[in-house]
């Protein structure tokens, strides 16, 4: 896990390696001694961080390990996990991501429609470049060649154009730019987060395992 000087950094109770609050996940004790997904990190009392991935923290979670960690991390022998935790943390990761597009979107910090998105990467006004899983291919890589020849970051998203769309408010998203500085790092921030979690490459900069159309002149 990569830290900075100038970030906090916790421990693993699994992995026992050590991250940064911003790249670990947290878990809460709630009210029913249980352990739940503190993903913005504010919850009260004592706190358990995870680093490991969603495959890794089933397993563990399956073969009792994870309780024992979690008696150790809260000092309570009675702490215990939902047996779909994985899952909650990662649709609540997923949920965080498009919250946050929206959240930019509303604040101008967007460009939307791949003509447009083209002209801002080539004027460098674009930093990011996030791209659907069901993306044709020929604008997907037209348009990722152009964000990386002009310093642009490319993500591919680990879902198609539907829940793009719906956090847009806008039919058939398939591109997403995000203007360059701290809007578009604070979104590759929750990105990455989530598609480490679920075992994919936090950087994101690479195409879907299922390739998207060829083409598709309805992509926006």
């Amino acid at each position: 896990m990569r830290t900075s000087p100038d970030d906090p950094t916790r421990k693993c109770i699994l992995s026992g390696e050590h991250g940064t609050r911003e790249g670990l996940i947290r878990l809460a004790l709630g009210p029913d001694n249980a352990v739940v997904p503190d993903l913005g990190a504010r919850a009260g009392g004592r706190g358990a961080w995870l680093g490991v991935n969603r495959a890794v923290l089933d397993t563990a979670n399956a073969k009792g390990k994870l309780r024992g960690a979690l008696a150790r991390a809260f000092k309570d022998g009675g702490v215990t996990a939902p047996a779909d935790l994985g899952e909650r943390i990662a649709l609540g990761l997923q949920k965080r991501v498009f919250d946050r597009i929206g959240l930019e979107n509303r604040g101008g910090n967007l460009i939307l429609g791949s003509e447009r998105i083209g002209e801002a990467l080539d004027g460098g006004a674009a930093g990011l470049l996030l791209i659907a899983a069901d993306a044709g291919t020929d604008t997907r890589q037209g348009l990722a060649a152009k964000a990386r020849n002009n310093g642009a970051e490319v993500i591919h998203l680990p879902v198609g154009r539907e829940v793009l769309s719906a956090s847009l408010g806008r039919a058939n998203s398939v591109f997403t730019g995000v203007a360059r500085g701290a809007a578009a790092a604070r979104v590759a921030a929750d990105i990455g987060r989530w598609r480490a979690f679920i075992g994919l490459s936090p950087d994101g900069d690479d195409a879907p395992e299922t390739p998207g159309r060829t083409s598709d002149s309805g992509e926006e």
